[in-house]
């Protein structure tokens, strides 16, 4: 376990491989599981804000379920996600041309229609943030629909933390990253 301010990381982060490989999965995450992507409290204000600028980039169905969901939906444990299309895909993802899904915001953004990339926990994937009382504990989170990803990021040689230097450094800061390479650093040298 690695503690940095109020995180505590799981070693994992550190030790396993991981870089996504979209000709394999296609964007399972975007599709698989019983729920959106959680979203943080200070994220809805920025969901609402961005729905003029990211239209364009959704699907008929996506739009569709935005209409009847909202933006967003509040889950029976108190918690906000991305609404999803009949139990499946998440209203913001879309197909491509080869049929992988990819986010609609995201593709907004890299469009400069919008400043926001995307949700922070889909950022993130596959880490996943837990708030405790006093810490966010900050774990990896395996799935057998990226097990793809493990495959690649070893062969690479990529761990997680370094595949999601950017999305960390989005959330906690460049100076609790650099901390976290210090840290990673000192348990291998121990």
């Amino acid at each position: 376990m690695i503690l940095i301010d109020d995180t505590v990381i799981s070693e994992d982060v550190a030790d396993e491989y991981f870089v996504c490989d979209l000709s394999k999965c296609k964007g399972a995450c975007c599709v698989e599981g019983d729920l959106g992507a959680p979203l943080e409290k200070e994220e809805l204000a920025i969901m609402d804000r961005i729905q003029d600028e990211i239209r364009p980039f959704l699907s008929a169905d996506g739009l569709s379920e935005i209409a009847k969901q909202g933006n967003y939906v509040l889950e029976p444990d108190g918690d906000y996600s991305t609404p999803i299309i009949k139990g499946r895909e998440c209203v913001y993802a879309i197909y491509d041309e080869k049929g992988f899904l990819k986010c609609g915001i995201e593709q907004a953004y890299f469009a400069g229609k919008t400043d926001f990339r995307k949700p922070i926990s889909c950022h993130l994937y596959p880490i996943r943030i837990q708030k405790l009382a006093e810490y966010q504990a900050i774990n990896y989170e395996r799935w057998t629909i990226c097990s793809d990803a493990c495959s690649h990021g070893k062969e690479l040689g990529v761990p997680v933390y370094k595949f999601l230097k950017d999305p960390l450094i989005r959330k906690f800061g460049t100076k609790w990253y650099a901390e976290l390479e210090r840290e990673i650093q000192e348990r291998k040298l121990d």
